[in-house]
């Protein structure tokens, strides 16, 4: 494995929070706590590992990626690109309070946060990937 294998892992790792995100999102609208906080753990050890690689990814190639991408798409990319990055900086703070307040069974106090966490992180997991489709599935660089 090199640094340029990272990109789509880390793609793949997004993927993967996104269903323990929408697993846990189900369980616990059927009151399985259990499965839930699993779920919801996987999805935190799951982003850890992706920030880990992206991290890692960042700091170890110095090109910069451009999008290729015309028309309509430029602006769409960009929207979407600028939004992830704003709200994925916003949700480290909001997943660490949230789980802590979970797993110190702390419920009411987790429930008001998880109602702005939960989509919040959906939506940096989900656009992670678009980012990902768009700059390199779509568009690839040339």
């Amino acid at each position: 494995m090199t640094i340029s294998d990272l990109p789509p892992i880390n793609a793949s790792l997004n993927v993967l929070a996104t269903v323990f995100l929408t697993l846990g999102y189900i369980f616990i609208k059927r009151k399985k706590q259990n499965a839930h906080r699993n779920c919801m753990i996987a999805a935190f050890i799951t982003s850890t590992v992706f920030l880990a690689c992206y991290l890692t990814y960042h700091f170890n190639v110095t090109a910069v990626t451009k999008f290729q991408g015309q028309g309509i798409a430029r602006p769409i990319y960009f929207f979407i690109l600028i939004t992830h990055i704003i709200l994925a900086v916003i949700i480290v703070p909001l997943v660490l309070i949230t789980l802590s307040r979970g797993l110190k069974q702390r419920f009411e106090a987790h429930k008001r946060i998880a109602r702005w966490t939960w989509p919040l992180w959906m939506y940096v997991s989900v656009t992670g990937v678009i980012v990902y489709m768009m700059l390199y599935v779509w568009f690839p660089p040339k």
